[in-house]
């Protein structure tokens, strides 16, 4: 299949969802999404996201619309910046917790 059929040179679409207000709500509903996570942390995760990601049932409906609002790659990258810093932070606070500080 050649590029053309897929990626057309003359192609006057605009993607809405790639401007500057659209991206701000993605914005907006992906930190309300993780600030859900952060709230009902202490509660067992049940619903399964994107690259494993693990959350409450509480934050159900707060993932629909950040995956409404946001493109499917989006979701998936920032997910994934998501794990990555928690990660990172559950290392740290066990590395310390080694060391006796």
């Amino acid at each position: 299949m050649a590029l053309e059929t897929l990626y057309p040179r003359n192609s006057n679409r605009i993607h809405t969802d790639v401007l500057a207000e659209a991206r701000q709500a993605c914005y907006k509903t992906r930190d309300a999404f993780y600030a859900c996570l952060e709230k009902e942390s202490h509660k067992k995760p049940t619903e399964i996201a994107s690259v494993g990601l693990l959350y409450p049932v509480e934050c159900k409906k707060s993932r629909a619309e950040y995956e409404k609002q946001c493109r499917r790659t989006w979701v998936k990258h920032f997910d994934r910046q998501y794990c990555a810093k928690k990660r990172v932070h559950r290392l740290l606070d066990n590395d310390e917790s080694r060391r006796g500080i």
